[in-house]
C-alpha cells in the first residue's frame, strides 16, 4: 500500500510543479509561492478540523519545524536555480539530491536494508529522475562562457535545493503517526511564515491578479495533498524505498507539459519513463 501512496504523491507533486510553473511564468516567484503555500495550509486546517483526534508531541513539533523551514528553503533555492540555471541541468540535479539525501541517511544511520530487488530499482529510478528531467538544446544557446557561468551557478544552486529538499522529505519521516495531520500543518505554517517575511522584507507585493491567484492555489493544493500522501507512505513503507518513488515527480511534469502542452519529448527522456517504469516494479517486487 505505501508503494500505491508514494507513487500517487509523485503524480501530484509533478502536477503542482507544473502548475506552479505555469503561474510563475506569468508573475513574480516569491508572491507564487506564497499564495500557493498559503491555499495549502488553509487546506490541511480544513482537514485537521475533521480527522484531527491526534495531538503532536514535542518531537513531531521538532521535526515538523525542520520539514516547513527545509522545504520553504528547497523551493525558493529551486525557483532561483531554474531562474539563474539551465534547467536540463537543474532539474535532475536536485531531484537526485533529493532521493540520495534521505536514502544515505537511512542506510547509514536508521539501520535500512532495502532487500536486492528493491536496491536495483533505487538505482535505476535515479538513472531514470536525470534521463527524465533532460530538456532539449535551446535553439538560442547563450555563448560558451555564459554557459559556464550559468552551469556554476545553476549546480550549486541546485545542490543546496536538492539537500534541502531530502531534507524535507527525511524530517516529515521522522514524525509519528500518532501525531496526526499536525506535521503537515506546523510545517507548512513555518514555509508561508518564512516566504511572507521575505516578500515583505524584499518589498514586493504579495498580491497577484486572480487568474494567476487561481493557478498558484491550485498548485497549493495540489502540493499539499502530495505531502499527505508521501507522510502517509513515510509512515507504512521503509524511507529508502518511499522517497524514491515519490522523488519520480519529474516524469508527471514532462508527462503533463507532453499532454497539455505539446511539449515534444526527448529520446532520453521517454528513455527515462521506461526506466522509471521498471524502477517501479522492482522497487514493489523488492
Amino acid at each position: 500500500m505505501f508503494a500505491v501512496l508514494a507513487l500517487a504523491s509523485a503524480v501530484l507533486y509533478g502536477a503542482a510543479d507544473f502548475i506552479g510553473g505555469m503561474a510563475a511564468r506569468r508573475a513574480d516567484t516569491i508572491p507564487v509561492v506564497a499564495v500557493s503555500q498559503a491555499a495549502g495550509l488553509i487546506l490541511v486546517l480544513l482537514m485537521l478540523t475533521m480527522l484531527g483526534t491526534a495531538m503532536p508531541g514535542r518531537h513531531d513539533l521538532l521535526w515538523s519545524g525542520a520539514a516547513g523551514i527545509a522545504g520553504g528553503v528547497g523551493v525558493a533555492l529551486l525557483y532561483r536555480a531554474l531562474a539563474v540555471g539551465l534547467m536540463s541541468l537543474v532539474a535532475p540535479v536536485t531531484a537526485v539530491c533529493s532521493v540520495a539525501v534521505p536514502v544515505v541517511i537511512a542506510v547509514a544511520f536508521l539501520r535500512e536494508r532495502p532487500a536486492t530487488l528493491a536496491g536495483a530499482g533505487i538505482a535505476i529510478a535515479l538513472a531514470a529522475i536525470v534521463l527524465v528531467s533532460q530538456a532539449g538544446e535551446s535553439t538560442a544557446a547563450p555563448s560558451e562562457g555564459a554557459a559556464g557561468g550559468l552551469r556554476r551557478r545553476g549546480l550549486g544552486l541546485a545542490l543546496a535545493s536538492g539537500v534541502s529538499i531530502g531534507l524535507f522529505f527525511l524530517a516529515l519521516a521522522r514524525t509519528s503517526a500518532a501525531a496526526g495531520l499536525w506535521p503537515l500543518l506546523v510545517a507548512r505554517a513555518c514555509s508561508v511564515a518564512l516566504f511572507v517575511a521575505f516578500g515583505l522584507a524584499s518589498g514586493r507585493s504579495l498580491q497577484l491578479p486572480r487568474p494567476i491567484a487561481a493557478i498558484a492555489i491550485a498548485g497549493g493544493i495540489l502540493d499539499m495533498l502530495a505531502n499527505l500522501l508521501y507522510l502517509l507512505a513515510a509512515r507504512q513503507g521503509p524511507l529508502t524505498l518511499v522517497v524514491t518513488l515519490s522523488a519520480l515527480y519529474p516524469a508527471s511534469t514532462v508527462m503533463l507539459a507532453w499532454t497539455v502542452l505539446h511539449e515534444r519529448l526527448t529520446p532520453r527522456q521517454w528513455a527515462g519513463v521506461a526506466l522509471a517504469l521498471g524502477a517501479i516494479v522492482l522497487i514493489v517486487r523488492g
